[in-house]
């Protein structure tokens, strides 16, 4: 069986054939086919295998699905996500009291809660959300409801990519972020706006326990581990960031660096 590809006929025989600087794949019970373009990833790119990811028609990769699903609260709580896909997962909890109707509106089935840190306005929910869902739970530092203790370089499955763990602290000295070839959830060491600056902010350092210093060095270790090819930041306030997000993170950086108060009185 043949299929063509650009003007150029292709065996189609469920191989991958390499095709001007394209991998080809087709499929021989579905005639579904999809290309990509070879990935090009900064030297300073640490080895995270790739995820499961979905192709439209035209062969372009289809954002994963992520719901943020603390987004009508009206207290005061961290953002929320919810990935679906392959294996639904939520990171972080907040603090809003319709987190759990807001997730059975997207699956029934959760499978798995990561905290990128447990400062109260993240977890607030916890206890329900394992209530309701009964999903495993993944904390750097110990919590009475955790099943997994992620490590720096452990790899996690989320919706439908692969993320490797990055120990972040700085805000928090159980922080942690997670970056796929795709996609960052930063938590709050980094977000894209927060009222104290725009296109690339930090999190606090001001408070017991908090260090500057350790935040520094921690968005310095969040862009070697983040390649060109991350385009959305979902972070733990703020909006979230469709684009470079490298430049995000360097600006961020940046103003860290300054080591000013960043709400000056």
């Amino acid at each position: 069986m043949f299929f063509r590809f650009n003007g150029i006929s292709l065996i189609k025989i469920g191989v991958h054939v390499s095709l001007f600087g394209f991998i080809v794949t087709s499929e021989s019970h579905t005639g579904r086919y999809s290309t990509q373009r070879r990935k090009k990833f900064p030297p300073n790119w640490r080895a995270n295998p790739a995820g499961r990811h979905h192709f439209d028609r035209r062969g372009k990769r289809e954002r994963m699905a992520i719901h943020h699903v603390t987004e009508a609260a009206e207290n005061f709580t961290c953002n929320a996500y919810l990935a679906t896909g392959d294996r639904p997962t939520l990171v972080d909890a907040g603090t809003f009291d319709g987190v759990v109707d807001t997730i059975s509106k997207h699956t029934d089935d959760l499978e798995a809660v990561v905290l990128t840190h447990q400062h109260g306005d993240h977890i607030g929910e916890l206890e329900g959300i394992c209530a309701a869902f009964d999903p495993e739970v993944y904390a750097y530092a110990d919590h009475p409801l955790r099943t997994h203790s992620p490590k720096d370089g452990d790899t996690l499955d989320i919706g439908d990519e692969s993320f490797e763990v990055v120990f972040t602290p700085g805000h928090a000295d159980d922080h942690i972020s997670l970056v796929s070839e795709t996609t960052l959830f930063s938590g709050d060491v980094v977000v894209y706006n927060d009222g104290a600056f725009e296109d690339g902010s930090f999190g606090r350092t001001d408070r017991p326990g908090q260090s500057r210093e350790q935040l520094i060095e921690s968005i310095g270790r969040l862009l070697e581990a983040t390649p060109e090819t991350v385009e959305t930041l979902y972070a733990g306030h703020g909006d979230v960031f469709h684009g470079d997000v490298r430049e995000v993170l360097e600006r961020a950086q940046e103003r860290a660096e300054r080591r000013e108060p960043k709400y000056p009185e």
